[in-house]
């Protein structure tokens, strides 16, 4: 149904939500074989990630050219918008469940665990001798957890990507700016600086992980310090990583001419989403590394 008919768009049956069901179900088998010792679990890990990436190219490529060939109209845009607002909703919700699980430790469990309030019981049944400091690299068992440092906010790594992501997010919208004005060369530039910007946060995040494992003595299992640490930075950088390739995409399109000052929501879409992982760093930085 073409937009000049004024006819909403539906897309004919596809194979793709099947594929990528199956992808993801394979992966997650191989990711617990990984977790498990198994021999088989790389490989099979390394299937279902495969088949993932064939389902996203062949997906987002079938998507770009009912884009090209004019079958989205007004109606249709008005749909991903919702769609894209709902999915970013619902990405909130996700972090939401991390920092709740972070403010329960911090400032319930803690207090709790050292006897103030009605914790009184509750310390001295468990462990009359706790001390409520965060991070709480003292444990009541030394033989179960290892001690550690805790990462320092102020020192090159977090505080760097914190400059890194916040210029990423004024790059995009520079990139936002020249493509209203249908000045294609500053998008294109523009977003190639943004894309940069998102790969080189997640190869220093790799290198905060390195030293916080080999120097500092942090890893997922040091206690609930580490493992509110390890899930919402890796959470996070997931997303940053998700969010640099589909700018990459993004990229690819504008360089191709795809995009113009009235027809450019999947653009906007991406710059949502990366405008998101922004906001969600600096409540990182503050709540994980400052406070």
């Amino acid at each position: 149904m073409s937009s000049s008919q004024g006819e909403y768009f539906i897309p004919e049956p596809s194979r793709w939500p099947l594929v990528g069901s199956v992808a993801l179900f394979v992966a997650f088998v191989g990711a617990a074989g990984m977790l498990n010792g198994s021999g088989f679990g790389t490989f099979v890990f390394g299937i279902g990630i495969a088949a993932l990436i064939y389902m996203f190219a062949g997906w987002f490529s079938d998507v770009i050219d009912e884009s090209l060939t004019g079958n989205y109209n007004k109606q249709v845009d008005v749909s991903f918008r919702w769609g894209m607002s709902w999915f970013i909703l619902s990405e909130v919700m996700f972090f939401a469940a991390f920092f709740g699980a972070l403010y329960y430790a911090r400032v319930l469990s803690v207090p709790w665990l050292s006897g103030e309030g009605n914790g009184f019981l509750t310390n001295q049944i468990l462990w009359s001798e706790f001390t409520a400091a965060w991070p709480l690299s003292a444990m009541p068992d030394p033989s179960g957890f290892s001690q550690f440092q805790e990462v320092i906010p102020w020192n090159d790594i977090p505080l760097l990507n914190t400059i890194i992501l916040l210029s990423s997010g004024v790059t995009v919208t520079f990139a936002h700016w020249a493509l209203k004005k249908n000045n294609n060369k500053g998008l294109c530039w523009w977003l190639a600086a943004t894309v940069v910007l998102g790969f080189i946060f997640v190869y220093f995040q790799a290198g905060e992980y390195v030293h916080a494992y080999q120097e500092l003595n942090l890893k997922l299992d040091s206690g609930i310090y580490g493992s509110t640490f390890f899930i919402l930075t890796g959470f996070h950088g997931f997303h940053v990583t998700m969010g640099a390739t589909m700018l990459l995409v993004i990229l690819i399109r504008a360089m191709k001419g795809h995009f113009t000052a009235e027809n450019h929501f999947a653009f906007e879409g991406v710059a949502w989403y990366w405008h998101f992982v922004d906001v969600v760093w600096l409540g990182l930085f503050i709540f994980v590394y400052w406070l």
